[in-house]
């Protein structure tokens, strides 16, 4: 959970940081940086905190279950990062617009 709310943090600062002339584009990159960056973490602290190679064996060390595992978890969790860049970039053209 408390990687959820970094990864929401950081989404609302890239969110007013981002150029508003990037776009959609814009949103779509920002989106896959932050998504690389979570599952890059949930991949590195392992299943349920433990080390690597014990979480490999419960994936009978298959690399590719394992990563796919932490795909199908961030994923699942990625809605409110994604919500919060979103807001602050809709705000922020919001605010250009009038």
């Amino acid at each position: 959970m408390m990687l959820v709310l970094w990864i929401s943090a950081l989404a609302l600062v890239l969110g007013c940081v981002l150029p508003l002339h990037w776009g959609v584009l814009g949103f779509l990159s920002g989106a896959l940086v932050l998504f690389v960056v979570q599952v890059t973490i949930n991949a590195a602290t392992g299943f349920a905190g433990e080390s690597i190679e014990d979480s490999l064996l419960l994936f009978n060390g298959s690399w590719v279950a394992y990563i796919g595992f932490n795909l199908q978890i961030s994923y699942r969790a990625f809605a409110v990062p994604a919500i919060a860049l979103a807001a602050a970039l809709i705000f922020r053209l919001g605010r250009a617009a009038s």
